[in-house]
């Protein structure tokens, strides 16, 4: 029971991850969280373990999701590799450091400071100008018109300085990975501000989630054997495999239902809809 409710959440965060760019860390790290204090109790070493665990396996799993996706916009047309590829090298550093500094905090401070991230990126998505509107030519572009779209991104958007580039980076892959979300709440707005449409910004999120998922995923495992977690056969460190098993056929369904909605949904349509599903999901969090 405990894997079908994670595969059907899983179809959902394929759905937002090859839409949104997220959806495998916000969507799992809530629902994997809870079940694991649900199936296992809060005194047991996998319950007082629960908040490393979905953290983990949820950035383990999003190595598929953001592999998938990526491949799913790369059909599309919309990715934008010029401006991915300098923001690669530089996230998946800060996701080493990240993952290493949460495997230091214990899980009460990981879900308070996930929960307090939401409601700052919540906030700055609405109060600062920017990302709800932009000025990208065409940036309200209709059905069918992934290609304008991601054309019209490429045009409009400002290419990042050096310095600004590793400090972008290293910010990104480290908070990333201390929280499991992939950086894509932090990439689309940051792609948003520079000029680039909801289609390219949601597309260039998923790549840009690779390098700090493997590199996250790597820290983790070597964390959990440096500690000694003993959490039993079916875990590699802090990672549920049969959970992430679960999560990551799930996504892949979720993403081949949702893919034909590429470059189809109105910008600024897309935008609110990007800040209602944090809403949503940090709702979720304070309710668990």
């Amino acid at each position: 029971m405990i894997y079908l409710i994670l595969l059907i959440f899983g179809v959902l965060a394929g759905c937002t991850t090859v839409l949104f760019g997220f959806g495998g860390g916000f969507v799992a790290v809530p629902v994997l969280y809870s079940v694991l204090l649900a199936a296992a109790g809060p005194d047991s070493p996998v319950g007082q373990s629960a908040m490393h665990i979905a953290v983990a396996t949820s950035t383990c799993a999003m190595i598929f999701g953001a592999s998938l996706a990526t491949l799913r916009h790369r059909r599309a047309g919309t990715l934008q590799w010029a401006h991915v590829r300098p923001l690669m090298g530089y996230i998946a550093a800060g996701a080493a450091l990240g993952a290493v500094a949460a495997t230091r905090l214990e899980g009460a401070w990981l879900r308070w400071a996930f929960v307090a991230y939401l409601g700052l990126t919540i906030l700055d998505c609405l109060l600062r100008a920017g990302f709800r509107d932009t000025n990208v030519a065409g940036a309200a572009a209709g059905a069918g018109e992934a290609a304008e779209a991601g054309a019209a991104g490429k045009a409009g958007m400002r290419p990042m300085g050096g310095l600004q580039t590793a400090s972008a980076g290293l910010g990104i892959g480290a908070v990333a990975a201390l929280l499991g979300v992939g950086g894509s709440v932090m990439t689309v707005p940051l792609m948003r501000r520079r000029g680039a449409s909801m289609t390219a910004a949601t597309a260039m999120a998923n790549p840009l989630s690779l390098p700090m998922a493997v590199a996250g995923t790597a820290m983790y495992i070597l964390a959990a054997w440096q500690d000694g977690a003993a959490l039993g056969g079916a875990y590699a460190g802090y990672v549920d495999l049969r959970a992430c098993a679960a999560l990551v056929l799930g996504s892949w369904a979720g993403i081949r239902l949702a893919a034909p909605w590429i470059g189809r949904i109105s910008d600024r349509a897309h935008a609110n809809a990007f800040i209602a599903l944090l809403c949503l999901v940090l709702g979720v969090m304070l309710l668990s």
